[in-house]
């Protein structure tokens, strides 16, 4: 009888963990159109330097109220294209943030410049503008010269303060280039991400807020910026585009035919999808109010509209194992993600630069203690209160048990 009940209880248990609901921290948001796009493609002659490409990039930037779009294979190729188009090179230094993903730095190296890290606004998480001029100031002349510009990102879906930054890169006579791959719908005083310099980057990897699955746009107002990326990214073809001539040193970063019509459609249906990301961020952050002692939520700056690709909390009480804590949650159901290691304590970014834990605190802070919640189309408010109990149920254990 005893062995009986044993069995009916591992029955049970296991019948639970079966049919728990598991949220994972991101996942596109595809339509039954969406595919029959991918399809449509498929039964062409054209599955790459098609129309679907051209018509990709023209309803983007009208869509982005700028005069050229040129589609590429990532957000990454696209600021390496970006860096090179308005003339970064070797012995240049940008001026960016150290709270990013990698790409950023990366792109700048892939050019042989030097990223020049400043400090982040610890509410907002985007670079802040009076480090970028304390930073600036504080150069000696030899090295002020070679600053060419300003490498903005947009972080998890929020705008940086674009007024003080064009004023110090007016002043200070630096390039823009905007990193908006997390922010595609974000806006500053109403102004779009991606609009405010001579060059802005957008991603579509699948956990974005729209996606071709790989994929990314570079935007910009300059028909010189748009043709040198437009050669570039189809191995430095001439313009005349005659198959065998090659101007330049170009690459392989051409957008794919079915990547480009999953885009159109995706496009389609943006404002809708940022629509309902902002719906679920509302929900986490009602349901976070009472809990205010315990984790500090995502903050809007007041000038901003944010498009929400991550919601990310931060965890007040430094003490906690966020290790042990992102396990603990995924026992539960719930995904969750460290969001985002700070890059100059990167090995080779250390090997490379020198730098050290201390260098830029405020990034660092927010590094050790940031959490990205589950974000994507299809949650519910009951799915968001179940999601931030077992996030404070389990801070709450870890903390008695500490």
């Amino acid at each position: 009888m005893t062995r009986l009940k044993n069995l009916r209880r591992v029955n049970c248990v296991s019948s639970k963990i079966i049919n728990m609901k598991f949220y994972p921290l991101a996942k596109p948001y595809i339509t039954a159109k969406d595919k029959a796009s991918v399809l449509e493609v498929l039964n062409t002659n054209y599955l790459s330097l098609g129309p679907k490409l051209s018509e990709f990039e023209k309803k983007f930037a009208k869509k982005l109220g700028v005069k050229y779009a040129c589609a590429v294979s990532s957000g990454t190729a696209g600021l390496h294209l970006s860096m090179l188009a308005v003339g970064i090179g070797a012995g240049d230094e940008i001026i960016t943030t150290p709270f990013s993903f990698v790409a950023s730095a990366n792109s700048i190296l892939c050019v042989g410049a030097k990223p020049v890290f400043v400090d982040i606004n610890p509410l907002t998480y985007n670079l802040d503008p009076a480090k970028i001029k304390e930073k600036i100031t504080s150069l000696p002349a030899d090295r002020r010269k070679k600053l060419k510009a300003i490498l903005v990102v947009h972080i998890f879906g929020q705008c940086c303060d674009m007024g003080a930054i064009q004023r110090l890169a007016s002043k200070y006579k630096l390039l823009i280039i905007e990193d908006a791959c997390e922010s595609i719908g974000a806006a500053y005083k109403g102004k779009l991400a991606g609009t405010f310099g001579q060059a802005g980057v957008f991603a579509f990897y699948p956990n974005k807020q729209m996606t071709t699955g790989e994929g990314g746009m570079i935007v910009t107002n300059s028909k010189k910026i748009y043709e040198i990326c437009n050669s570039l990214k189809n191995q430095g073809r001439a313009k005349n585009d005659q198959w065998l001539n090659h101007k330049s040193l170009g690459y392989n970063y051409r957008l794919d035919e079915m990547s480009a019509a999953l885009g159109i459609s995706q496009l389609e249906k943006l404002d809708f999808m940022i629509r309902k990301r902002r719906q679920i961020a509302a929900w986490y952050n009602e349901i976070l109010k009472p809990y205010d002692d315990i984790v500090q939520s995502p903050m809007t700056a007041a000038v901003n509209t944010h498009s929400w690709f991550l919601y990310v909390i931060k965890i007040k009480n430094k003490k906690i194992d966020r290790d042990l804590l992102i396990a603990n949650l995924k026992k539960a159901g719930v995904s969750s993600k460290q969001y985002l290691p700070s890059i100059h304590l990167f090995d080779f970014y250390k090997k490379l630069f020198g730098y050290k834990k201390g260098d830029f605190p405020v990034s660092e802070n927010v590094s050790g203690h940031s959490l990205a919640l589950p974000i994507y189309l299809g949650l519910t408010r009951r799915d968001c209160e179940y999601i931030i109990h077992k996030l404070i149920a389990e801070i709450n254990n870890l903390n008695d048990a500490g």
